[in-house]
This record gives structure tokens, C-alpha cells and sequence, in this order.
């Protein structure tokens, strides 16, 4: 019990650390490295409370394909982050609204005198014991039944981000020769063939 209280804070410490490194590094690219790392220690969590197939996930899903991706975007992009920092001030006050807001919010949700056993029995479902129900099926019954709506959410706007990422990626650049399939396909053999009568012994 004490060596799983000490990776429970040894983990939580490095995300807490990773997460602040995320939004004060200076380089992007360090940035998302800090963002892997926070995944990692967070799938080490849920190894903690018994949930591997959601560390799994972590791994392949956030670290395999949505860092993969962020890197991607951030390399390709080639944005002046120099002209970006100028404009700090600016938006400033916004941020530290809206930093604020999401403050009172957690401090609401971490009160316990804002809990009702009531609310908090209808709210969450019980866990069945993994004797009966591993956890990946017990995951897939609450998942694809109670949360669908909000599952099929998530996915359109993963979906959107995806086309983002195509359409600021995507640059028309003049002068660049690109394929086009109508016009092969419809290309004759007189328009590309030429023959040509060579006479013999008189050279190239």
C-alpha cells in the first residue's frame, strides 16, 4: 500500500509538472514532448487503480496519434511564434478572465459542501466487481449506452480538428506541377507517342 501511495504521487507530481511546462514552455515542439509525458504518467495512473485497458489507450491513442499529430501540425505550420508573443499583452486580460472562471469552477467541484449523496447516487453508476465484469466490458456498457451521445461528441469533434489541421496545412503554391488523373486518362496515343524513322549510318 505505501509503494502504491508513493507512484500515486510520484506520477500525479509529474503531470502537474508536465502540464505547467506544457503552457510555459517557450519552443512548441518542447511543449508537446512536455504533453507526451503528462500521457504517459497519467496511463501510469490508471495502471494504479486497476483500469489497463484505459492505460493502453493512453498510450496508443493520445501518445501514438493525437501528440503524433499536434507534432506534425506544429513542425509544418512554420508559424513566427516571434510575432505571435507580441500580442501577449493583448489578449491577457481575456485569459486571466477565463483562468479565473475555470478556478471558481474546480474550487465548486472540489467543495464537499456542495455534494448531495442523492445527486451523487443518481449520477454515477455502480462498479461491478471485476470478479463478474472485466473492467473493458464494464467500460463498453457505460460508454456505448449512457454516454453515446456525448461519445459520438467527441468524435465529430476530433473530426473537425482533423479538417483544421488539413485546411492550415494545406498552401497553394504557384508554379509547382501537380497530377492530374482526367487528363491522363483521357490522353490519346497520337497526343503521347511519336515515331520516328531512324536512317541507318547516319548517326545521332
Amino acid at each position: 500500500m505505501i509503494i502504491q501511495s508513493i507512484a500515486f504521487y510520484i506520477f500525479a507530481g509529474i503531470i502537474i509538472a508536465s502540464a505547467i511546462m506544457v503552457i510555459s514552455a517557450k519552443n512548441p515542439v518542447h511543449s508537446v514532448l512536455f504533453l507526451i509525458l503528462a500521457f504517459f504518467n497519467g496511463a501510469g495512473l490508471f495502471v494504479l487503480v486497476g483500469a489497463e485497458f484505459l492505460a493502453m489507450i493512453m498510450v496508443i491513442v493520445y501518445v501514438g496519434a493525437v501528440a503524433v499529430l499536434f507534432m506534425f501540425v506544429v513542425m509544418m505550420l512554420d508559424i513566427n511564434f516571434v510575432e505571435l508573443r507580441q500580442g501577449f499583452l493583448q489578449y491577457l486580460p481575456i485569459g486571466l478572465l477565463i483562468g479565473l472562471i475555470l478556478l471558481v469552477e474546480l474550487i465548486l467541484i472540489l467543495s464537499s459542501q456542495f455534494e448531495d449523496p442523492q445527486i451523487l447516487a443518481v449520477s454515477s453508476l455502480p462498479i461491478p466487481p471485476i470478479e463478474e465484469v472485466e473492467n473493458t466490458k464494464a467500460l463498453g456498457n457505460v460508454l456505448y449506452t449512457k454516454y453515446i451521445y456525448l461519445f459520438q461528441s467527441g468524435g465529430l469533434i476530433l473530426l473537425t480538428a482533423m479538417i483544421g489541421a488539413i485546411v492550415l496545412t494545406l498552401r497553394s503554391r504557384p508554379g509547382i506541377k501537380k497530377q492530374v488523373i482526367a487528363k491522363q486518362v483521357s490522353r490519346k496515343r497520337e497526343d503521347s507517342v511519336e515515331i520516328k524513322k531512324v536512317t541507318p549510318g547516319a548517326g545521332v
